[in-house]
């Protein structure tokens, strides 16, 4: 198809400008970062990774080029469960801090991640401590 001197192949353009070109490149290096950023949270996140999207742009070349990402996270407490908290919270943060080059958000998401891990290891030694102190009440309530 040809429109008003310049060639089209389908959406694609063909038949770019020095300065489109030069635009092109740009956005390809973009969404090749944004993609590898997104992808790094995505694997390291494992079963706590809740999808991934991308905002695109077209460029003069026709083609949509990823600008910006971003993966979503279960972030909440395992209920009842310290131990499974920690772990969960480990995960997570490793996940934010994935990436070659965190964001801020990542490492916001990072630091919330370690406050839930802390929570969960006051209410774990909280819990330890009940459980010690109900075992020697028991102790000192034999009699002889």
């Amino acid at each position: 198809m040809q429109v008003g001197g310049v060639g089209y192949k389908g959406f694609i353009k063909i038949g770019l400008t020095p300065e489109e070109q030069r635009e092109v490149e740009k956005l390809r290096a973009i969404d090749r970062k944004v993609k590898a950023h997104e992808m790094a949270h995505l694997a390291a996140a494992g079963p706590y990774a809740r999808g991934v999207y991308f905002s695109y742009v077209r460029g003069p070349d026709g083609v949509l080029y990823a600008v910006a990402g971003e993966v979503k996270l279960d972030v909440s407490k395992v209920p009842n469960d310290p131990d499974a908290t920690i772990k969960k919270a480990e995960i997570i943060e490793r996940a934010a801090l994935a990436p070659a080059d965190p964001s801020p958000q990542d490492y916001a998401v990072a630091a919330k991640a370690r406050a839930m891990k802390m929570q969960a290891l006051m209410e774990k030694w909280k819990k330890e401590r009940e459980e010690q102190n109900h075992q020697k009440g028991q102790i000192l309530n034999i009699k002889v």
